[in-house]
Protein backbone atom coordinates (compact mmCIF):
# COMPACT_ATOMS: atom_id res chain seq x y z
CA UNK A 1 0.00 0.00 0.00
CA UNK A 2 1.28 3.26 -0.81
CA UNK A 3 2.67 5.59 2.29
CA UNK A 4 0.04 8.41 2.81
CA UNK A 5 2.39 11.55 2.59
CA UNK A 6 0.60 15.15 4.40
CA UNK A 7 1.56 17.12 1.07
CA UNK A 8 -1.19 15.33 -0.83
CA UNK A 9 -3.75 17.45 1.55
CA UNK A 10 -1.34 20.69 1.74
CA UNK A 11 -3.53 23.87 0.04
CA UNK A 12 -6.95 21.82 0.20
CA UNK A 13 -7.84 23.84 3.57
CA UNK A 14 -7.12 27.14 1.63
CA UNK A 15 -8.86 25.87 -1.34
CA UNK A 16 -12.32 25.18 0.69
CA UNK A 17 -12.13 28.95 2.52
CA UNK A 18 -11.32 30.31 -0.95
CA UNK A 19 -14.72 28.55 -2.17
CA UNK A 20 -16.73 29.05 1.10
CA UNK A 21 -15.85 32.96 1.91
CA UNK A 22 -16.03 33.46 -2.52
CA UNK A 23 -13.08 35.63 -2.26
CA UNK A 24 -9.11 35.22 -1.83
CA UNK A 25 -9.29 38.40 1.06
CA UNK A 26 -11.77 36.55 2.81
CA UNK A 27 -9.98 33.10 3.36
CA UNK A 28 -7.51 35.20 4.19
CA UNK A 29 -9.16 36.38 7.07
CA UNK A 30 -10.72 33.08 8.26
CA UNK A 31 -7.32 31.51 8.23
CA UNK A 32 -5.37 34.35 9.97
CA UNK A 33 -3.05 34.40 7.00
CA UNK A 34 -1.92 37.29 4.08
CA UNK A 35 -3.90 37.47 0.98
CA UNK A 36 -0.23 36.86 -1.16
CA UNK A 37 -0.30 33.66 1.39
CA UNK A 38 -3.66 32.21 0.08
CA UNK A 39 -2.53 32.92 -3.44
CA UNK A 40 0.54 31.04 -2.92
CA UNK A 41 -0.70 27.86 -1.77
CA UNK A 42 -3.45 27.73 -3.76
CA UNK A 43 -0.88 28.39 -6.83
CA UNK A 44 1.17 25.47 -5.59
CA UNK A 45 -1.88 23.14 -5.18
CA UNK A 46 -2.94 24.18 -8.91
CA UNK A 47 0.92 23.16 -9.79
CA UNK A 48 0.64 19.89 -8.01
CA UNK A 49 -2.58 19.22 -9.16
CA UNK A 50 -1.79 19.86 -13.01
CA UNK A 51 -5.12 22.36 -13.49
CA UNK A 52 -6.58 25.64 -12.96
CA UNK A 53 -8.87 25.69 -9.57
CA UNK A 54 -9.96 29.21 -9.91
CA UNK A 55 -11.24 31.91 -12.36
CA UNK A 56 -10.12 35.09 -10.82
CA UNK A 57 -11.71 38.44 -11.81
CA UNK A 58 -11.20 42.23 -10.15
CA UNK A 59 -15.06 41.35 -8.77
CA UNK A 60 -15.27 37.37 -8.47
CA UNK A 61 -13.76 34.45 -7.80
CA UNK A 62 -15.00 30.94 -9.37
CA UNK A 63 -14.22 27.26 -9.36
CA UNK A 64 -13.35 26.31 -12.64
CA UNK A 65 -14.98 22.97 -14.42
CA UNK A 66 -11.89 20.75 -13.30
CA UNK A 67 -11.98 22.67 -9.74
CA UNK A 68 -15.19 22.20 -9.32
CA UNK A 69 -14.71 18.41 -10.22
CA UNK A 70 -11.73 18.58 -7.69
CA UNK A 71 -13.77 19.97 -4.99
CA UNK A 72 -16.36 17.78 -5.17
CA UNK A 73 -14.24 14.84 -5.12
CA UNK A 74 -12.01 15.71 -2.14
CA UNK A 75 -14.80 17.58 -0.04
CA UNK A 76 -16.83 14.50 0.76
CA UNK A 77 -13.34 12.52 1.37
CA UNK A 78 -12.40 14.94 3.78
CA UNK A 79 -15.24 15.21 6.04
CA UNK A 80 -15.46 11.19 5.99
CA UNK A 81 -11.82 11.34 6.96
CA UNK A 82 -12.83 13.78 10.02
CA UNK A 83 -15.55 11.40 10.54
CA UNK A 84 -13.57 8.53 11.16
CA UNK A 85 -11.06 10.38 13.04
CA UNK A 86 -14.15 10.96 15.63
CA UNK A 87 -14.97 8.33 15.70
CA UNK A 88 -11.47 6.99 17.34
CA UNK A 89 -11.77 9.14 19.82
CA UNK A 90 -15.06 7.90 20.59
CA UNK A 91 -17.37 10.54 19.42
CA UNK A 92 -18.61 9.50 15.57
CA UNK A 93 -21.97 10.83 16.48
CA UNK A 94 -20.73 14.12 17.32
CA UNK A 95 -23.30 16.62 15.13
CA UNK A 96 -20.58 19.71 14.90
CA UNK A 97 -18.91 22.25 12.94
CA UNK A 98 -20.66 25.13 10.33
CA UNK A 99 -23.50 24.06 7.89
CA UNK A 100 -24.68 26.31 5.54
CA UNK A 101 -27.93 25.87 4.14
CA UNK A 102 -29.89 27.27 0.99
CA UNK A 103 -33.02 26.80 1.71
CA UNK A 104 -36.14 27.95 -0.26
CA UNK A 105 -37.35 30.99 1.19
CA UNK A 106 -41.00 30.00 2.43
CA UNK A 107 -39.91 26.66 3.52
CA UNK A 108 -37.22 28.89 5.91
CA UNK A 109 -39.53 31.44 6.84
CA UNK A 110 -42.88 29.66 7.78
CA UNK A 111 -42.18 25.66 8.02
CA UNK A 112 -37.88 25.14 8.97
CA UNK A 113 -36.99 28.81 10.99
CA UNK A 114 -40.30 28.52 13.65
CA UNK A 115 -39.34 24.69 14.42
CA UNK A 116 -35.50 24.91 14.43
CA UNK A 117 -35.59 25.62 18.34
CA UNK A 118 -35.36 21.79 19.23
CA UNK A 119 -32.42 21.06 17.00
CA UNK A 120 -30.53 23.66 17.61
CA UNK A 121 -30.97 22.38 21.19
CA UNK A 122 -30.32 18.71 20.39
CA UNK A 123 -26.11 19.96 18.78
CA UNK A 124 -25.06 23.20 20.46
CA UNK A 125 -21.54 22.22 18.60
CA UNK A 126 -23.45 22.62 15.39
CA UNK A 127 -23.52 26.48 13.93
CA UNK A 128 -26.04 26.75 11.12
CA UNK A 129 -25.72 29.25 8.66
CA UNK A 130 -29.16 29.46 6.90
CA UNK A 131 -29.53 31.69 3.63
CA UNK A 132 -32.69 32.13 1.74
CA UNK A 133 -32.28 32.38 -1.94
CA UNK A 134 -35.38 32.10 -4.71
CA UNK A 135 -33.15 29.61 -7.35
CA UNK A 136 -30.80 26.80 -6.31
CA UNK A 137 -27.77 28.57 -7.94
CA UNK A 138 -24.24 26.82 -8.08
CA UNK A 139 -24.48 25.15 -4.60
CA UNK A 140 -20.34 24.08 -4.82
CA UNK A 141 -18.61 27.55 -6.12
CA UNK A 142 -21.41 29.70 -3.84
CA UNK A 143 -20.30 27.07 -1.01
CA UNK A 144 -23.45 25.66 0.41
CA UNK A 145 -23.38 22.09 2.18
CA UNK A 146 -27.26 21.34 1.34
CA UNK A 147 -29.93 23.05 -0.25
CA UNK A 148 -33.51 22.48 0.13
CA UNK A 149 -35.74 23.49 -2.46
CA UNK A 150 -39.72 22.91 -3.16
CA UNK A 151 -40.42 21.49 -6.73
CA UNK A 152 -39.35 19.22 -9.28
CA UNK A 153 -35.70 18.79 -9.34
CA UNK A 154 -33.72 19.79 -12.58
CA UNK A 155 -31.00 17.95 -14.54
CA UNK A 156 -27.81 17.98 -12.09
CA UNK A 157 -25.08 16.70 -10.90
CA UNK A 158 -26.03 17.33 -7.69
CA UNK A 159 -27.56 14.73 -5.68
CA UNK A 160 -31.53 14.94 -5.41
CA UNK A 161 -33.30 13.42 -2.37
CA UNK A 162 -37.13 13.86 -2.08
CA UNK A 163 -38.16 14.36 1.58
CA UNK A 164 -41.93 15.06 1.68
CA UNK A 165 -44.70 16.92 0.10
CA UNK A 166 -47.75 18.45 0.88
CA UNK A 167 -50.69 19.97 -0.26
CA UNK A 168 -51.35 22.22 -2.11
CA UNK A 169 -54.46 24.45 -0.79
CA UNK A 170 -57.16 27.41 -1.76
CA UNK A 171 -56.97 30.01 1.03
CA UNK A 172 -58.94 32.68 1.12
CA UNK A 173 -59.43 34.83 4.61
CA UNK A 174 -63.06 35.54 6.35
CA UNK A 175 -62.82 39.30 5.09
CA UNK A 176 -62.13 38.56 1.48
CA UNK A 177 -65.34 35.74 1.60
CA UNK A 178 -67.47 38.42 3.52
CA UNK A 179 -66.50 40.86 0.46
CA UNK A 180 -66.41 38.94 -2.29
CA UNK A 181 -68.84 35.83 -1.70
CA UNK A 182 -67.37 32.07 -1.32
CA UNK A 183 -66.71 30.46 -4.80
CA UNK A 184 -68.04 26.63 -4.85
CA UNK A 185 -65.76 25.60 -7.74
CA UNK A 186 -62.33 26.60 -9.11
CA UNK A 187 -63.62 28.03 -12.18
CA UNK A 188 -65.18 30.69 -11.09
CA UNK A 189 -61.68 32.20 -10.01
CA UNK A 190 -61.34 32.96 -13.49
CA UNK A 191 -64.41 35.31 -13.78
CA UNK A 192 -65.31 38.54 -11.43
CA UNK A 193 -65.51 39.24 -8.93
CA UNK A 194 -63.21 36.80 -7.63
CA UNK A 195 -59.81 38.18 -6.85
CA UNK A 196 -56.77 36.10 -7.01
CA UNK A 197 -52.94 36.76 -5.64
CA UNK A 198 -50.80 35.58 -8.37
CA UNK A 199 -47.26 34.41 -7.39
CA UNK A 200 -44.47 34.61 -10.33
CA UNK A 201 -42.19 31.63 -10.79
CA UNK A 202 -38.48 32.69 -10.55
CA UNK A 203 -37.33 30.59 -13.53
CA UNK A 204 -39.34 31.74 -16.02
CA UNK A 205 -40.43 34.99 -15.04
CA UNK A 206 -44.53 33.65 -15.62
CA UNK A 207 -47.24 33.42 -12.56
CA UNK A 208 -47.58 30.20 -11.58
CA UNK A 209 -50.35 28.22 -13.41
CA UNK A 210 -53.42 26.60 -10.95
CA UNK A 211 -54.34 23.75 -10.49
CA UNK A 212 -56.48 21.83 -8.61
CA UNK A 213 -56.56 17.75 -8.59
CA UNK A 214 -59.03 15.65 -7.23
CA UNK A 215 -57.63 12.39 -7.09
CA UNK A 216 -57.03 11.25 -10.85
CA UNK A 217 -59.09 14.62 -11.77
CA UNK A 218 -57.28 17.39 -12.69
CA UNK A 219 -57.97 21.04 -13.32
CA UNK A 220 -56.07 24.07 -14.59
CA UNK A 221 -57.45 27.51 -14.48
CA UNK A 222 -56.48 30.81 -15.50
CA UNK A 223 -56.94 32.75 -12.15
CA UNK A 224 -58.22 36.60 -12.27
CA UNK A 225 -56.13 38.83 -9.43
CA UNK A 226 -54.84 42.22 -10.08
CA UNK A 227 -52.01 41.59 -7.84
CA UNK A 228 -48.80 39.74 -8.86
CA UNK A 229 -45.62 39.23 -6.10
CA UNK A 230 -42.56 36.93 -6.35
CA UNK A 231 -42.11 36.80 -2.55
CA UNK A 232 -43.74 34.11 -0.83
CA UNK A 233 -44.14 35.65 2.22
CA UNK A 234 -46.12 38.40 0.63
CA UNK A 235 -48.22 36.02 -0.96
CA UNK A 236 -49.43 34.78 2.54
CA UNK A 237 -50.00 38.11 4.39
CA UNK A 238 -51.75 39.71 1.40
CA UNK A 239 -54.18 36.37 1.50
CA UNK A 240 -54.53 37.29 5.63
CA UNK A 241 -55.21 41.01 4.98
CA UNK A 242 -58.25 39.84 2.82
CA UNK A 243 -56.87 41.17 -0.79
CA UNK A 244 -57.56 37.50 -2.47
CA UNK A 245 -57.52 34.38 -2.98
CA UNK A 246 -53.67 32.33 -2.86
CA UNK A 247 -52.68 28.89 -3.53
CA UNK A 248 -50.80 27.91 -0.43
CA UNK A 249 -48.76 25.01 1.40
CA UNK A 250 -50.62 23.20 3.92
CA UNK A 251 -48.04 22.57 5.78
CA UNK A 252 -46.71 25.94 7.17
CA UNK A 253 -50.31 27.62 7.91
CA UNK A 254 -51.82 25.17 10.37
CA UNK A 255 -51.59 28.32 12.96
CA UNK A 256 -54.27 29.93 10.02
CA UNK A 257 -56.29 27.14 9.65
CA UNK A 258 -57.01 26.86 13.92
CA UNK A 259 -57.49 30.12 13.99
CA UNK A 260 -59.88 30.33 11.49
CA UNK A 261 -57.86 33.48 9.70
CA UNK A 262 -57.92 31.43 6.45
CA UNK A 263 -60.33 29.04 5.02
CA UNK A 264 -59.79 26.43 2.92
CA UNK A 265 -61.67 26.57 -0.78
CA UNK A 266 -62.70 23.78 -2.66
CA UNK A 267 -61.90 20.36 -0.46
CA UNK A 268 -62.81 18.03 -3.04
CA UNK A 269 -60.12 19.54 -5.23
CA UNK A 270 -57.45 19.28 -2.81
CA UNK A 271 -54.99 15.89 -3.78
CA UNK A 272 -52.40 18.72 -5.45
CA UNK A 273 -49.54 18.15 -3.76
CA UNK A 274 -45.61 19.76 -3.92
CA UNK A 275 -42.62 18.15 -2.76
CA UNK A 276 -39.24 19.46 -1.20
CA UNK A 277 -36.30 18.07 -2.19
CA UNK A 278 -32.52 18.32 -0.52
CA UNK A 279 -29.63 18.86 -2.98
CA UNK A 280 -26.03 18.09 -1.80
CA UNK A 281 -23.14 17.20 -3.62
CA UNK A 282 -22.03 13.91 -3.33
CA UNK A 283 -24.18 10.29 -2.54
CA UNK A 284 -21.05 8.31 -1.22
CA UNK A 285 -20.14 10.41 2.24
CA UNK A 286 -23.11 12.41 3.60
CA UNK A 287 -21.69 14.49 6.69
CA UNK A 288 -22.86 13.70 10.19
CA UNK A 289 -24.46 17.16 10.14
CA UNK A 290 -25.97 17.43 7.19
CA UNK A 291 -27.78 13.86 8.12
CA UNK A 292 -29.10 15.34 11.18
CA UNK A 293 -30.78 17.99 9.82
CA UNK A 294 -32.03 15.93 6.78
CA UNK A 295 -33.86 13.44 9.15
CA UNK A 296 -34.84 16.51 11.33
CA UNK A 297 -36.47 18.14 8.13
CA UNK A 298 -38.26 14.38 7.15
CA UNK A 299 -39.99 14.81 10.57
CA UNK A 300 -41.57 17.28 10.44
CA UNK A 301 -43.93 16.22 8.11
CA UNK A 302 -44.70 13.50 10.61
Amino acid sequence: MRAFSPQLLEGVDVMAAVVDTRSFGGAAQVLDMSQSGVSRAVARLETRLGIRIFERTTRSVRLTEEGRHFYEQVMPLIGALAEVTSSAAGDAQMVQGRLRINADPLFARFILGPRLGPFLDRYPDLELDMRSKEDLGDLVADGFDLALRFGHPLPSSLVARKLFDTRVLAMASPAYLERFGHPTDPRELENTPHRCILFREPVTGKPFAWEFHQKRKQLTVKPQGQLTVNDPGTVYSACLAGLGIAQLFELGIEQYTSSNQLVQLFPEWSDQRFPLYAYYPSRHHVPAKTRALLSFVMDLIK
